[in-house]
């Protein structure tokens, strides 16, 4: 499993989206997975460093694992913030325009339709957003 950790800060942004690329990469992924996975890791982590620490600072750790073949890619995402399970929230009714829409909502209702599993827990101090893709028949090249 490879890791980064880096502060929950908007100019990490970049870093871990390479992070997280390099990987999908390196394994040879279909554009569109890649796409929809970098999406979905790029919604989480704007969610954690806008809401699991302010007004206090913390890290974000990013663990990233691909295994068997087809391959499942499996991304966690973790924060040492305030306790909260993202899941739990009801979904948006997509069928009302924006205006009648109530706020909220609609980034990580992306994710869990992207993905083909999203789980969340709290464990030891830590929330941890679990992220499964199956990316199919890959070329596994060694970093």
């Amino acid at each position: 499993m490879k890791e980064l950790v880096v502060p929950a800060k908007p100019e990490h942004f970049d870093e871990v989206l390479a992070f997280v690329d390099g990987e999908l990469t390196r394994i040879g992924c279909e554009a569109c997975a890649q796409c929809e996975i970098l999406v979905a890791v790029e919604e989480i982590f704007v969610n954690i460093f806008s809401y699991a620490y302010p007004p206090k600072e913390g890290d974000a750790t990013i663990r990233m694992e691909i295994a068997g073949n087809p391959a499942v890619v499996r991304i966690d995402l973790i924060d040492q913030g305030k306790p909260y399970d993202p899941l739990q929230r009801e979904d948006p009714d997509i069928t009302l325009s924006a205006e009648e829409r109530k706020i909220g909502g609609l980034g990580i209702y992306m994710v869990k339709q992207s993905m083909d599993n999203v789980t969340y827990r709290y464990e030891n101090g830590s929330n941890i957003l679990t992220l499964y893709k199956t990316v199919g028949k890959v070329e596994q090249h060694e970093a």
